[in-house]
C-alpha cells in the first residue's frame, strides 16, 4: 500500500513576522463564506510550495478555548485537502504565502469548515493561475 502521508509540518507554517507584515501590506485579498484569505506570491524562497497561518479573531470568539478549537479544525481541514493546492503550485512552479482568517461569530462544525476549505483552495488555485500569466 503506497499512500501519501497527509502531514502539516513546521516548514509549512507561516511564522516569519516580516513576511506576515509584507503580506498584509501588499497582499491580495479574497473572501469566502467562512474565511478571509490574504495571499501573495512568495518574495523569497520558502521550503515548500506554500506557507500558511490561521487566525480566529478575539472579537468574534471571546473564549480562548473556542478560538483554539476553531484553529485546530482549520488546520485539520487544510491538512486533509492541501494536496490539490500543492500539486497545482508545483506544476506551475509557484510559491505562495497566505493567511486564513475565520469570519463570523458562531462555532462552525468540522464538516462545514472542511467544505469551505476545499472551496477556498479551489479559488486560490484559480487566482494563482491568473496572476502567473
Amino acid at each position: 500500500m503506497n499512500t501519501i502521508r497527509e502531514t502539516f509540518d513546521k516548514s509549512e507554517r507561516l511564522c516569519s513576522r516580516k513576511t506576515i507584515e509584507t503580506l498584509f501590506e501588499s497582499g491580495n485579498i479574497f473572501f469566502s463564506p467562512l474565511f478571509k484569505v490574504v495571499w501573495t506570491n512568495c518574495p523569497n524562497s520558502i521550503p515548500g510550495p506554500a506557507q500558511v497561518a490561521f487566525s480566529v479573531s478575539k472579537r468574534g470568539f471571546r473564549l480562548a478555548v473556542t478560538r483554539n478549537l476553531l484553529k485546530r479544525r482549520l488546520r485539520e481541514a487544510y491538512r486533509k485537502n492541501k494536496r490539490i493546492l500543492y500539486d497545482h503550485l508545483i506544476s506551475q512552479n509557484i510559491q505562495i504565502v497566505f493567511v486564513v482568517i475565520m469570519r463570523g461569530n458562531s462555532v462552525t462544525d468540522y464538516l462545514t469548515i472542511e467544505k469551505s476549505m476545499r472551496e477556498m483552495i479551489n479559488k486560490l488555485i484559480l487566482l494563482t493561475s491568473k496572476t502567473d500569466k
